[in-house]
């Protein structure tokens, strides 16, 4: 029976991910690629606006000296994977420069260090260079250039010119780790909601929104709350949201005996539903915290990641031992495992199962909320934010086992380790193809995913 639900769960995924209207969300990485030490500084991608014909793919940055005093009249040059050129643009009296480009790809960015003024030098040797910059369908991206005083090179953070594929590929871990992390919060609590009620819940990307959106409108004015104190009530609303929900729509249709397929049915048109009404109330922009926006990147030695980054991974695994914790060690926790295993023998058992099920919205709610400022925080807010995330949870959902949380956890770390790590060799715009060709090849030679059981059908 499991092996059928995961057929029909990826069939019907694929054939909505690659849907037209779909298309320019499913190219786009999940997460902003470091191809360079500048690029995890700089502000992050903004899609062109809905209606804005004009729009397109392009670079974008603000030179600024030492001093912090913009160095107009700069020429910046962009090359292709080929190396030749395809634009360049001179910075204004701002310092500010933008150069359109032809298309998506990756291009290597770069400056004429004798038009620099004097005694103002790259940071580090071969930083008037930035290679591997990353651009996304209808996105612009921006790239920063690090300057010092003459006398004062190598003592920045290194830049992306001569970097060895060791470093490259140390650096790309450490951002599928992030990534993974932030799925792993929004798949366990899609897992405990499969594992407790075999309800494929189509609409948890939108709650993963709502929590983001939620924070974002409570963190600037008029509420303009500290983004922790934000944070935790978003939280709690997204966890009233699925809750209310679950009283709502999901527990009338269960006491009516409505199947599986039907369920599924309705909750895809309640994430339409929600993702519009988010849509109307938040708009078609992406949006940043006003905290922890830009960043300096702290240099680890073997890799680089900013504080925010780091607060995030840290956060991440936190709250999943915690969720651990609550598994193996509470009451409610051992109750969960216990419906999970058997609904009718946890009810005859004494459990009571309806109480058990709206926990686990309730977590799986503050979980997908707490999921969504994480992810906004890396890259941006945005109402389709939770759709982009929703097939690599189901992913990570099947390839660590069916209703199993650890294996939700596990599944996301390796679905956010191949994402990133695939860029290596192939285009961006590929990195979520071989997670899930992962998770295919799992699933040919172990169908009940990583942690699953396997169980006899008929």
């Amino acid at each position: 029976m499991r092996a059928r639900l995961m057929a029909l769960i990826t069939a019907l995924l694929l054939a909505v991910w690659l849907a037209p209207g779909a298309a320019a969300v499913a190219v786009a990485p999940a997460t902003p690629l470091p191809a360079s030490a500048e690029q995890t500084e700089a502000p992050g991608d903004e899609p062109a606006e809905e209606g804005d014909e004009e729009a397109r793919e392009r670079l974008r940055g603000s030179i600024r000296g030492p001093d912090r005093q913009p160095i107009p009249g700069l020429t910046v040059t962009v090359t292709g994977p080929d190396g030749s050129e395809v634009g360049s643009g001179t910075t204004d009296d701002t310092g500010r420069w933008e150069i359109p480009l032809p298309g998506p790809g990756t291009y290597t960015v770069s400056i004429d260090p004798a038009q620099l003024p004097e005694g103002v030098v790259p940071r580090n040797e071969g930083g008037e260079t930035v290679e591997g910059v990353v651009v996304r369908p209808g996105a612009a991206q921006g790239v920063i250039f690090q300057l010092a005083e003459a006398g004062e090179e190598g003592e920045g953070p290194v830049t992306p010119a001569g970097r060895s594929f060791t470093d490259r590929f140390i650096q790309l871990t450490v951002e599928g780790i992030k990534f993974g992390a932030i799925i792993a919060i929004t798949a366990v609590g899609l897992s405990l909601v499969f594992g407790t009620t075999r309800l494929i819940n189509f609409a948890h990307g939108e709650f993963v929104t709502f929590g983001a959106i939620a924070a974002f409108f409570l963190s600037v004015t008029p509420a303009n709350l500290p983004l922790v104190v934000a944070v935790l009530i978003a939280m709690a609303l997204t966890a009233a949201l699925a809750g209310g929900v679950e009283l709502a729509v999901w527990r009338p249709m269960r006491r009516k005996g409505a199947g599986l397929i039907q369920q599924f049915i309705v909750a895809i048109g309640l994430a339409l539903v929600i993702r519009h009404i988010l849509l109307i109330l938040f708009g078609s922009r992406r949006r940043q915290y006003d905290e922890f926006n830009l960043q300096q990147g702290l240099d680890l030695g073997l890799f680089r990641i900013t504080p925010r980054d780091l607060v995030v991974v840290l956060v991440a695994f936190g709250v999943m031992a915690g969720v651990a914790f609550m598994l193996q060690r509470t009451r409610i926790g051992k109750a969960m495992r216990a419906v999970n295993d058997n609904v009718d023998l946890s009810a005859a058992s004494g459990i009571n199962v309806e109480r058990v099920i709206m926990v686990v919205w309730l977590l799986g709610g503050a979980l997908a909320g707490l999921g969504g400022v994480l992810f906004g925080l890396t890259q941006a807010v945005f109402p389709d934010m939770g759709f982009q995330l929703l097939l690599l949870m189901f992913a990570a959902v099947i390839l660590g086992g069916l209703g199993s949380a650890y294996g939700a956890m596990v599944g996301a770390l390796v679905i956010g380790l191949v994402s990133q790590l695939s860029t290596l060799w192939f285009p961006a715009s590929l990195q979520n193809m071989w997670a899930l060709l992962v998770m295919i090849l799992v699933l040919l030679f172990r169908p009940q995913g990583i942690f699953g059981r396997r169980e006899r059908v008929g």
